[in-house]
């Protein structure tokens, strides 16, 4: 078997240095050179590779396997769960189900600004981050802003610090069920973990939304909105992110978010309605009666909100704690090396389980072809734009999983989180500072995960932190960066008329960011003091 070597160079910050040209190489060709992510990951494997090998002599052989079960690891459980997620998403587009849902969506929000930012920005924004993810909800939400009244920019602000409590749970789970794969710890406690830790963030985004969209006075009147807001994406969020898992919190947040605030403003608005600014309207807008009638309608209700409904029934049945599917094994590839740190055998491993939470996805939206009986036409439409939008995504998965196991079977991990380690436990800190960093320069929270999630874990154990701090935080770091990632914003801004300006729009939310960063570092300062055992097995 195959030894690890932690001080192959013979210093140990040289040894660093050389364990970092990866990761440094990666974010250079995807920041600076603004390489498509897809072609930068095959070329950082290109170079960890022959450095794995000759710098940690590594097995040629067994580093080549250990590549090829990461990528396969990449493509089943992320690929193959995020791809039926948005022919989900693309079905109901093309179907016209979705343009309905948005249209009651908007009727219900009523006319003022703020209970329009929290009903369609953080509640139908959240519920668009855990069916797709990928800068959808920048996409969708900000043109429903921009026809409210709000200006542009503005519009991309609130919808991306509307996005930043649910993008750990995105895209059905990825980022958390990526982060479980590469670090070996348990899914379930990796989802509860971070959905503690983001049940403290969501206290904050409501308020500041409220503020964005009308000033300090227009904040101080409608502060009820803000709790009620927050307090009902965590009710939602986080039972089901530590009982279930990490594919619904998302979901499941956004659904109970809006019906609890659908119900809260039918018994309480604030004494003023508010335009964007803050300023009173000139003239209230009424829908025609005969529209308002049938978005009024419980039939026009149930008929939206039922492909939700269907898929979140399904996962849940699928792959709760109840559920042996999950579990069942074909067959599992492994290779395996001796720890340089902790002498215990590591392994990198695919496991291919034929009905993990991608498969009951799949099984959701075969019941909701039940539903719908779309023509052949559009079920071929579908799949046309899934796989135009999607094949470099998938292609990304694939190889930063790739790269990610192979940087941890090679031992280049260990020896970057031994380093680390020497920071001490101030590196409680740094740790969702790195997280932020990785996705403002990679776009990704599940690449982010990938390639970070191991070091923060291997670092964690060197310095005997609770064993998910870390990881989590690096999670929920790389949540937070999302608004000044350059691919989300590309994505992002394609419905506006800021196409071609993701520079303008990542200064403009830039201020913000740092100031979520800021509650996201205070937090992790608690959770060290006060609250460690939330964050250990």
């Amino acid at each position: 078997m195959f030894q690890q070597t932690l001080n192959p160079a013979g210093n140990l910050w040289l040894t660093v240095f050389i364990a970092l040209i990866p990761l440094i190489a990666l974010l250079y060709m995807l920041a600076i050179l603004r390489m498509t992510a897809w072609l930068a990951t095959i070329i950082v494997g290109a170079i960890t590779i022959p450095l794995g090998v000759l710098v940690w002599h590594a097995p040629f052989g067994n580093t080549l396997k250990s590549y090829l079960y990461g990528g396969l690891t990449g493509f089943w459980n992320i690929d193959w769960i995020t791809f039926w997620g948005l022919i989900i998403f693309n079905t109901l587009v093309l179907t016209g189900v979705f343009e309905r849902f948005k249209s009651w969506m908007v009727h219900h929000a009523t006319a003022d600004i703020r209970i329009q930012t929290i009903m369609l920005a953080w509640a139908f924004g959240a519920l668009l981050e855990g069916l797709v993810g990928f800068g959808y909800p920048w996409a969708v939400v900000v043109p429903i802003l921009v026809g409210l009244g709000i200006a542009d920019l503005d519009a991309i602000r609130v919808a991306a610090l509307a996005n930043n409590a649910p993008v750990s749970y995105g895209a059905l789970g990825a980022p958390i069920i990526g982060l479980a794969a590469v670090t070996g710890l348990p899914l379930l406690a990796l989802s509860a973990s971070i959905g503690s830790i983001v049940a403290v963030l969501a206290l904050l985004p409501p308020w500041v939304l409220i503020y964005l969209v009308s000033g300090w006075d227009g904040m101080i009147e409608a502060w009820p909105l803000a709790i009620v807001g927050s307090l009902s994406y965590i009710a939602g969020q986080w039972p089901v992110a530590h009982y279930l898992g990490p594919y619904l919190p998302d979901l499941s947040g956004a659904m109970v978010s809006f019906w609890v605030l659908f119900l809260f403003v039918k018994v309480w608005r604030p004494k003023t309605i508010r335009e964007f600014g803050g300023a009173p309207p000139a003239r209230v807008e009424t829908s025609p009666a005969s529209n308002s009638s049938d978005l009024n309608s419980p039939r026009e209700a149930l008929f939206v909100w039922l492909p939700y409904i269907v898929l979140i029934a399904v996962v849940v049945s699928w792959t709760g704690p109840w559920s042996h599917l999950p579990l069942v094994s074909w067959f599992r590839l492994a290779v395996a090396a001796k720890s340089s740190v902790t002498q215990a055998t590591v392994q990198s491993v695919f496991n291919f389980a034929p009905f993990g939470g991608g498969t009951s996805t799949l099984v959701s939206w075969l019941l909701i072809l039940a539903l719908l009986r779309p023509k052949a036409q559009i079920i071929k439409q579908v799949f046309f734009k899934t796989f135009k939008q999607m094949w470099g995504a998938l292609l990304v998965a694939f190889f930063v999983f790739a790269l990610a196991y192979i940087f941890v079977f090679t031992g280049m991990a260990n020896s970057l989180a031994f380093g680390l380690s020497k920071i001490g436990v101030f590196f409680v800190v740094l740790a969702p500072i790195l997280g932020w960093i990785g996705v403002a320069l990679s776009g990704s929270n599940t690449a982010t995960n990938a390639m970070f999630g191991p070091v923060q874990a291997l670092t964690g154990r060197l310095l005997n932190l609770p064993v998910l701090m870390l990881p989590s935080f690096n999670s929920v770091g790389a949540e937070v960066g999302k608004p000044i990632a350059p691919q989300t914003a590309s994505v992002g801004v394609s419905t506006s008329k800021l196409v071609r300006s993701e520079g303008q729009v990542i200064r403009h939310n830039m201020g913000w960011t740092l100031v979520v960063l800021a509650y996201l570092i205070v937090i992790s300062a608690v959770f060290y003091f006060f609250f460690p055992n939330w964050m250990s097995l």
